[in-house]
């Protein structure tokens, strides 16, 4: 056991680096940003798997040392114990007056009837009668549930750990962000849908439990100083015969409340805005979009973001035009305008008064590279090349437009709610929670029950006729906290009322 408890002492140290570094598998964009601050010592935690710690080749090797550990300590502990179910209470001891508790007495009645008393009077112990010269012994034992709340609790444990390993094995979890108010929505039909995915080591993605969902309405209440109170959205979903027949269930997704269906739980963990651009060409022609910006200050919900439009092909018909045309919106949104002159922020997370601080580029955006690239920033790498020039800064609120020098005219048409969903498959969770619960019935049962043995010596006493001499003797074999009221309290209750009142010595 003591080895089982160093292991358990490693597995916590090594699940502090989790704590404190940032993990690829929540977000490989700050491991990155931590990497490139500090080129020294990043380097070396990535070849220790620092930014990958719960599924690093050392933390996962603690982990099957502890469950073997386990398994050795348990397997030798349930075998002993099951010997001792069946086991009678030991003799008693030839001095009961050595013992750390010891009270005497007389009793009217002979060493059979005092016994028979005695026994029925220890209701709950396990007890055993037996001849001992001219008189009778009782020994007695009760807190076997002890050990077996000790065992319950380390299987638990063991459970636990098996069903958190069975989980990361075949469980995924998946972030996407939704707009709300009629927006798209979203089928997780397969990884590509969901905006980051982390999936266990025997899924591959190709038997995710289909899903579609689509947010209706988002509402939010705050605090004066900004602070969320509460938010939930109302939202449709399809799973299963639904998605075959086009039917429609409403739900009302709220903050630790969230959707369980067909053993997937989708959570609401987050909301911000997305603001709706339209952008009309020289001839005529327009397009809009409408894309989520990432809330930078919480408690104002002040976002940044970028917007990329591709001309319509009719407007440009050779591609080389139509990539040189392209238009970038880099800027900040304020749910709640507040300037400072010329500078934007936002004083409150509602949105009352939309307003966005934007600098408008014309150029190669890169929609048509294949590269992947950040929804929230331009590359910085095509301003430095000349490939994206900067032709406008403004500030626009709701509805208000700028023009730009070659007819283009740009229209901040608002802002729409979007919110955070995730998505998490975990098969085993409900065993989690079952071992859970057993660890703490095993632990109050190991803490609550006490081990406690008690003999009885009945002999007939040679200077009183009809009456015996009763010696008591008692024993801790745990927790000897609160044992000596216990022995005296059990000492009256034993002697009570068994005739003649004689003399009582305890101690």
């Amino acid at each position: 056991m003591g080895t089982a408890l160093v292991l358990l002492f490693l597995l916590a140290l090594g699940a502090v680096p989790g704590a404190m570094l940032p993990q690829r598998s929540l977000n490989a964009g700050k491991v990155d940003e931590y990497l490139a601050q500090h080129p020294t010592v990043g380097p070396w935690l990535d070849r220790l798997e620092m930014f990958d710690v719960f599924s690093s080749f050392w933390f996962t090797a603690i982990y099957v040392l502890l469950f073997v550990s386990l398994v050795g300590c348990l397997t030798p502990r349930m075998i002993e114990h099951v010997r001792t179910l069946g086991a009678v209470p030991v003799p008693a001891p030839r001095n009961l007056a050595r013992l750390p508790k010891h009270a005497a007495g007389t009793a009217a009645g002979d060493p059979e009837q005092v016994a028979a008393t005695v026994t029925r009077r220890l209701r709950g112990w396990r007890t055993v009668t037996r001849p001992d010269g001219d008189g009778v012994t009782v020994s007695a034992e009760k807190g076997y549930l002890r050990e077996f709340g000790n065992i319950v609790f380390h299987v638990a444990l063991l459970g636990l750990l098996a069903a958190v390993a069975v989980g990361k094995l075949v469980g995924y979890e998946g972030n996407v962000i939704v707009i709300a108010d009629g927006g798209p929505g979203f089928c997780s039909a397969s990884p590509a849908a969901f905006d980051s995915f982390r999936a266990g080591n025997t899924v591959d993605g190709t038997s995710l439990n289909p899903i579609c969902i689509r947010v209706n309405d988002f509402e939010a209440k705050y605090l004066s100083s900004g602070q969320a109170l509460s938010y939930a959205a109302d939202i449709d979903y399809q799973t299963g015969a639904d998605l075959a027949d086009g039917t429609w269930q409403p739900y009302r997704l709220e903050v630790n409340h969230p959707l369980r269906v067909g053993g997937d739980r989708i959570y609401l963990q987050g909301h911000g805005y997305a603001p709706t651009f339209t952008v009309r060409f020289p001839d005529g022609q327009q397009r809009s979009q409408t894309v989520q910006w990432r809330p930078d200050v919480q408690t104002t919900l002040l976002s940044s973001g970028v917007v990329r439009i591709d001309p319509p092909a009719g407007t440009y018909p050779d591609p080389v035009q139509r990539r040189k045309h392209q238009i970038a919106i880099q800027g900040l949104l304020a749910p709640t305008k507040e300037l400072d002159g010329t500078l934007l922020t936002s004083s409150s997370p509602e949105a009352r008064d939309p307003a966005v601080a934007i600098d408008i580029y014309r150029g190669d955006t890169g929609l048509d590279t294949g590269r992947p690239q950040s929804i929230f920033d331009l590359d910085v790498r095509m301003i430095e090349q000349g490939r994206l020039i900067k032709v406008n800064r403004k500030n626009l609120s709701a509805g208000q437009s700028v023009t730009l020098e070659d007819g283009s005219v740009i229209t901040f048409d608002g802002v729409t709610p979007f919110v955070n969903l995730q998505v998490s498959h975990d098969p085993a969770q409900i065993w989690v929670l079952v071992s859970a619960m057993a660890m703490m019935a095993g632990l109050l049962v190991s803490l609550l029950v006490r081990r406690r043995r008690v003999w009885a010596r009945i002999e007939p006493a040679t200077d009183r006729p009809g009456t015996v001499n009763v010696e008591l003797g008692g024993l801790a074999r745990t927790d000897n906290s609160g044992w000596g009221d216990e022995f005296e309290r059990l000492t009256k209750h034993l002697l009570a009322d068994t005739g003649s009142p004689g003399d009582r010595k305890t101690r």
